[in-house]
């Protein structure tokens, strides 16, 4: 007889813990998953609407690879488990002078489009800003994100040995302030400028060299039939195929040590579940608030988690729209941006802040009628008190929602209730010890995404997955962090 698998407990069921569970078990290891939620796909959760399921969370897949490369690893395809259709437009832009812009999945249709939209100029200066956008995430696509461990040391001699690189990252320029250089028109600085929002940040905090999302987003818009959840289903359904258990409904409340390793996982039923290895997939800031054990609190060092990222006010809800043709992604932009994030920046909510919508049904060649489902998102600060929000406050975020997009000329009927309303407050109260935050640390400063929490630990034993942790936020990203966590596991177990 063999060897016993060696026993894994992955605490959390969001994309990152059910990447590296799939991993892990196709590798032979005994792998059981615990989530506090009743189901999985962590912050892709979802609202029940008369229209069906609303998603409530992340709706924006792009890297399409990335989760082909998940399948493929394990002997699968995607294809039999999720429905993709790709998006032609990725997203529709309006701003309060009555202006719009569609982008597309093609570069020169993108291109016509914002000649079209700002003239010549603006064309050309679109040209080199997806140049330079895809060269920046050809570059640090390798040595960054798709490295277990990047090294400052590695990055920096990388960028010396290509020293054209050096002037694309404007390293000394927020994001903001390049793409004011890079753009006459100010609406497309804006535009390109709330990318920084992909990862919980400020387009005038965050360093210039994001605005590579920008390619990966032009490579490609996907939307998941049935809505975002079915993404996080269909990795389930894999999970299980590969012997993966799951356990819903109970959250863990502690990680037990021996001998300075992890030997089990502790649930709030007093189930004791042994394992040589476990996988955190909640916010690494947990482990420092000692959520999961007062022996954890100093397993990351205070930068690793802090300052925090953006949070966000989230309406999810069905009704039948009256207005402008939207798109399945969308966004309304406010005339200002400090508007949106000087206020953020203090604690409040936005004064006048950028509106996206997501009209889950519909995408390229669907407008349907009657009873729609919509998710809208307006940006947010985090809350460390996790009190639940005043009525005042959400409230005036109805007001600030609706009869912004009512001067847009949308409106909705019936207009959400607050019942509809995700606030920051409730998101902190949703994950423990995130502070409301949706992305994990801020990814403001040049440095940032280097103080992210990689997979390994000081804890012998202990690895993290998830967006909070390297690479960091977005759907990808955190799928790759199981990919991360699960090869740093393989690695150590062979090197014992």
């Amino acid at each position: 007889m063999g060897a016993p698998a060696l026993k894994v407990v992955v605490i959390g069921a969001g994309m990152g813990g059910l990447s590296a569970a799939i991993r892990l078990a196709h590798a032979g290891f005994e792998v059981q998953v615990v989530d506090r939620a009743p189901v999985p796909g962590g912050k892709m959760r979802t609202m029940a609407t008369d229209a069906g399921p609303v998603d409530a969370g992340p709706t924006v897949m792009t890297l399409r690879p990335v989760f082909e490369e998940l399948f493929a690893g394990v002997g699968a395809r995607l294809s039999d488990y999720v429905t993709l259709h790709r998006e032609e437009v990725l997203a529709r832009h309006w701003w309060p002078d009555g202006s719009t812009l569609d982008l597309f999945a093609e570069r020169e249709a993108s291109a016509a489009a914002v000649g079209a939209f700002a003239g010549a100029g603006a064309e050309h200066e679109f040209r080199a800003f997806c140049a330079r956008a895809e060269r920046l995430f050809r570059a640090f696509e390798g040595p960054m994100m798709l490295a277990g461990t990047p090294s400052q040391g590695a990055l920096t001699r990388h960028v010396l040995t290509h020293p054209r690189l050096i002037l694309d990252m404007a390293p000394h320029r927020s994001l903001a302030r390049a793409l004011a250089a890079q753009f006459t028109d100010r609406r497309l600085a804006q535009l390109f400028g709330r990318f920084a929002t992909y990862v919980g940040g400020s387009p005038f905090g965050s360093p210039a060299i994001l605005g590579l999302i920008w390619h990966a987003e032009e490579r490609g818009v996907w939307r998941v039939e049935g809505g975002m959840h079915r993404l996080a289903r269909g990795l389930e359904k894999l999970a299980v195929d590969k012997g993966v258990r799951f356990t819903f409904g109970k959250a863990a409340n502690r990680i037990e040590m021996q001998a300075g390793r992890v030997a089990a996982v502790h649930l709030e039923d007093g189930t004791r579940l042994p394992a040589e290895t476990v996988v955190f997939n909640g916010d690494p800031a947990a482990l420092g608030a000692g959520l999961l054990g007062e022996a954890l609190r100093d397993t990351l060092p205070p930068d690793a988690t802090h300052p925090r990222s953006l949070s966000a006010y989230v309406w999810s809800f069905a009704a039948v729209p009256h207005g402008p043709e939207l798109a399945f992604h969308n966004v309304f932009f406010c005339n200002d941006p400090h508007t949106e994030f000087d206020p953020i920046a203090k604690g409040h909510m936005p004064e006048d802040g950028t509106l996206y919508i997501c009209a889950q049904d519909r995408g390229t060649g669907r407008t349907p009628q009657g009873l729609e489902r919509f998710e809208i998102i307006m940006n947010g600060p985090p809350q460390s008190n996790g009190a639940e929000p005043s009525e005042q406050e959400k409230q005036t975020c109805r007001t600030r929602t609706f009869d912004t997009l009512a001067r847009f000329g949308l409106t909705f009927d019936p207009r959400p209730g607050t019942e509809w309303l995700t606030t920051p407050r409730q998101f902190a109260k949703l994950f423990p010890a995130s502070e409301g935050s949706l992305y994990g640390r801020s990814p403001h400063g040049l440095t940032a995404s280097l103080k992210k929490p990689t997979a390994r630990t000081k804890i012998r034993g202990l690895y993290l997955a998830g967006g909070g942790a390297h690479p960091g936020a977005g759907i990808p990203m955190a799928t790759l962090s199981g990919r991360h966590a699960a090869e740093a596991i393989l690695t150590d177990r062979a090197s014992t």
